[in-house]
């Protein structure tokens, strides 16, 4: 084995077990033939390589919302959201907004203003925090502060749920 085919082979070992450099791996250029030296230029391999990753979303196709209804309370009109369980345990990119045009579409008037930030910060939070709360109360007396400002106030900015 030649010195130039022991270095080749030691930078194949380095790349398939992950050693090495953080990032990389230096191995010289193959020679154009037996009787030529070495090159002294070096290109670089990745010392690992992560396979691809793919997203499936088991609740592609399925309504994320079951149904809206709109209620009164001493503060004022309340549109109640009922998500699907796909609803409930989808994690896939964008389903936040395809909820969201559910929902407009089940009934336009959801569209007020400070209404989709509220619907995003239980999309996104009251998920988690509260999994199996019956329905997301949005309220379109609530100010429309943003969707920072929406979070801070756990989805309820303005005063607290009554």
């Amino acid at each position: 084995m030649t010195r130039w085919h022991f270095r080749l082979a030691l930078a194949a070992v380095a790349v398939l077990t992950g050693c090495g450099s953080a990032d990389t791996t230096e191995i010289a250029a193959a020679p154009s033939s037996s009787t030529t030296a070495p090159p002294t230029t070096t290109r670089r391999v990745p010392a690992t390589i992560a396979p691809p990753t793919t997203t499936v979303d088991p609740y592609a196709g399925q309504a994320l919302i079951d149904h809206v209804s709109w209620t009164e309370n001493i503060d004022g009109p309340r549109l109640l959201v009922f998500p699907t369980p796909a609803g409930r345990k989808t994690a896939a990119p964008g389903t936040d907004e395809l909820a969201w045009q559910e929902v407009r579409a089940l009934d336009p008037d959801a569209d007020a203003p400070g209404m989709r930030d509220q619907f995003l910060c239980h999309w996104v939070w009251a998920r988690m925090v509260a999994p199996d709360k019956p329905s997301w109360n949005l309220e379109p007396w609530r100010p429309d502060v943003g969707y920072q400002a929406t979070v801070a106030a756990n989805c309820n900015p303005g005063g607290p749920e009554r």
